[in-house]
């Protein structure tokens, strides 16, 4: 059910999830707090994101949706369901017994578990609490609507966990904010009728150090990138290189981790490089001028030990040599510096590939698009006046679960 051994491969099945009443839920109060730098209007994200969607079906690749996938997990077992609701009431951070009772009873009637779930994600403002009162200190202190939170990033499914190999790595998640949209994954892979037979759980969202699935790039069935970001740890792509090296032996046999600068500017590995066909990666102009490399790899004198070493050349040769062939680096915005800042602004360095040169951009991002084509790049773009203002590209919207094999 999960293949993922290249960022190329002819896609046969993505996971998306489709902006819902969370975007409703953005105010300009809250914005920074929800790491959002402005409102997308839902009705034309959610038009953006079926065209979207759409480009995948047109390709052949079969769509699957979270909630879908979570209200599945639920109406397999009852229990579960209750399991589900509980533990989601305590990450939200419900301190109130009695809130907590009155949530899980207004969760639970809920029509549906499809409904249900994506009120979880929308966040459950207290005027739809049925008798909601004033009771805690919180409560007559803090002027804020909800009790339990929105998660508008969740329609960026690329990180909450990574599908590499036939294996799972649940994200722990750097900011408290996001740290809830990893239940949905969690029970996906440990409840579905289909999911839960995963294997190689190849990292837990209990972990301590941090790792979002934006900094992972699986260049081959023997080696993956990983990003030292703001939001991915070191000590956590160690945990990940040993699970895959030892506790699972994959066919993994190198990790690269890339150094990249901490910032909004440089979230994730895959906002600054993203691979478009088997010798090509679109890259941001800076990536170039910053990055460092090193490798890890099985220490073949001490059992469960790593070799750490720095890989000392050009981003170009680092990435030929790993490959074995000549790479073409396509700079977001060509070499105009003006273009270069405005589209990578418009995460114009991140696309999704559906096959060897073939990959889907956001229109705005017609310089990027442009050069793309002149190097024999098939691009579609999809609208993206909306979907954009989240700060997140195509790839970043997607998760695949199975891609054939190069």
């Amino acid at each position: 059910m999960l293949n993922i051994t290249s960022e190329i491969g002819k896609l046969k099945t993505v996971m998306l999830h489709r902006p819902g009443g969370e975007i409703e839920n953005l105010t300009p109060k809250w914005l920074e707090s929800l790491l959002f730098d402005d409102i997308p209007w839902l009705d034309k994200a959610a038009k953006e994101h079926d065209e979207f969607a759409n480009v995948f079906r047109k390709a052949g690749v079969k769509v699957l949706y979270l909630a879908d996938l979570v209200a599945e997990t639920l109406d397999h077992d009852l229990n579960i369901k209750k399991q589900f609701i509980h533990q989601f009431i305590k990450e939200a951070h419900v301190t109130s017994e009695t809130l907590a009772e009155v949530i899980f009873d207004y969760l639970w009637h809920f029509p549906s578990s499809q409904s249900m779930v994506e009120k979880t994600m929308a966040g459950i403002l207290k005027s739809e609490v049925p008798n909601f009162t004033v009771r805690t200190l919180s409560d007559h202190i803090r002027d804020y609507p909800f009790v339990t939170d929105p998660m508008p990033n969740l329609y960026f499914t690329r990180d909450p966990f990574s599908i590499i190999g036939s294996g799972i790595a649940i994200s722990k998640m750097f900011t408290l904010t996001r740290s809830r949209e990893t239940i949905y994954g969690d029970y996906i892979f440990k409840y579905h009728p289909l999911y839960r037979k995963v294997e190689q759980q190849l990292y837990d969202r209990d972990e301590i150090s941090s790792i979002e699935g934006g900094d992972i790039l699986v260049l081959s069935d023997k080696i993956i990138a990983v990003g030292v970001s703001q939001r991915t740890h070191p000590a956590a792509i160690e945990k990940l290189a040993k699970n895959l090296f030892y506790k699972y032996a994959t066919s993994f046999e190198k990790v690269l981790a890339f150094d990249i600068p901490k910032g909004r500017a440089f979230m994730h590995l895959d906002t600054v490089l993203t691979q478009v066909d088997y010798d090509k990666f679109a890259i941001h102009n800076e990536l170039n001028h910053t990055i460092r490399v090193y490798e890890l790899t099985k220490d073949p004198k001490r059992d469960l030990k790593l070799v750490v070493k720095p890989v000392v050349q050009s981003l170009q040769k680092i990435l030929e040599t790993y490959l074995n062939c000549k790479i073409t680096l396509i700079p977001c915005g060509g070499g105009d510096v003006v273009a270069s800042d405005r589209e990578q602004w418009n995460d114009g360095a991140n696309m999704m590939a559906i096959a060897p040169g073939e990959v889907i951009s956001y229109e705005r991002n017609h310089i990027t698009n442009s050069i793309l084509r002149k190097h024999g790049i098939t691009v579609h773009e999809i609208p993206s006046s909306e979907l954009s203002r989240g700060r997140g590209g195509p790839r970043c919207m997607s998760m695949p679960f199975e891609r054939e094999t190069l």
